[in-house]
């Protein structure tokens, strides 16, 4: 193993996004916008589910976690990327970069571990509806989640740990827009062999077993869908469910390209794109997916504006 870090990089620049004013003063825009409805959407749900008692079950109480990460994800990375944008300060200090890579990666993580147990919950719900209550209690969804963000926090932190012991002494220029796995490895100047192989072994294992368990559910709901004589009611089933395999395979994918690969392969452009799928659009479209399609949340969202126009 190398010794602690003693690298003589005390600072990080990130390359950012565009050099022209013009074309930042537009991405900033855009990027403000996204975030801010992102923001929105997912506290809406979190408050929609919260304060309403009917919606205190399994699958709202998965819903609400997913929310929440979908708040972190792009709070992780967006703010500093917006300050660049209007700014120009690109630095960003050792600590803090080591500090963002732990966030990032472990929510990241905990997000395709919990889309495996949300898998799991509808497979139930689908294929066993009259035991469903018996099955997946608060009680075990509860231990399911807090496993989620508890495998999330180790799996960073052996990453986080693995890439922050490196030398960084030749540049201090991060071809991306935060700081990532891809990145830093490719900016170290120790040899990155070994760690490359941990990091792919663990994310391997890690992601293509979450992904596994998403896609045999999916697959078991899918034949279960078939057998509804209501071809009014399999039509819904499908939309629901198609649409919530696109964001699955939309993020399992984007994330399992990112970091399941050797430095040898890193593209910074292809990164910079591939990163803002799963860090910033997979968070705004999950709310109007998983939740704003929902009959029970848009229920409770028509009560909540209905009290608010009443109090106003």
């Amino acid at each position: 193993m190398d010794r602690i870090n003693v690298s003589t990089v005390s600072e990080f620049i990130f390359v950012g996004l565009s050099d022209a004013p013009e074309v930042r003063f537009l991405l900033f825009v855009l990027f403000l916008l996204i975030y801010l409805a992102t923001l929105a959407g997912n506290i809406t749900i979190l408050v929609a589910i919260s304060t309403d008692t009917r919606l205190h079950n399994p699958m709202y109480f998965l819903l609400c976690n997913l929310s929440l990460l979908d708040i972190l994800c792009p709070t992780i990375t967006v703010p500093k990327m917006l300050e660049a944008l209007l700014f120009e300060n690109k630095v960003i200090s050792f600590t803090g970069c080591m500090v963002q890579l732990f966030f990032l990666i472990d929510v990241v993580g905990t997000e395709i571990f919990l889309l495996a147990v949300m898998a799991y919950d509808r497979y139930v719900a689908i294929c066993y509806p009259l035991q469903y209550m018996n099955i997946v209690n608060m009680k075990l969804c509860a231990h399911l989640v807090i496993g989620t963000w508890i495998a999330g926090f180790f799996n960073s932190l052996l990453h986080t740990s693995f890439i922050f012991t490196l030398f960084f002494c030749d540049s201090n220029k991060v071809d991306q827009y935060y700081c990532d796995i891809p990145p830093m490895l490719a900016l170290s100047c120790s040899p990155t062999y070994l760690r490359e192989l941990v990091i792919l072994t663990v994310a391997g294992v890690l992601g293509s077993g979450a992904f596994l368990v998403t896609l045999i559910s999916y697959i078991y709901i899918f034949l279960t869908i078939l057998c509804i004589n209501s071809a009014e009611s399999r039509q819904k089933a499908f939309s629901t469910c198609g649409s919530h395999l696109t964001v699955v395979c939309l993020f399992y994918g984007t994330t399992i390209c990112t970091y399941v690969r050797t430095s040898s392969s890193y593209s910074p452009k292809q990164d910079r794109i591939v990163s803002m799928l799963y860090g910033i659009f997979t968070p705004l479209l999950n709310p109007m997916i998983y939740s704003l399609r929902n009959k029970e949340v848009k229920n409770t969202l028509r009560r909540m504006t209905r009290q608010v126009r009443t109090a106003l």
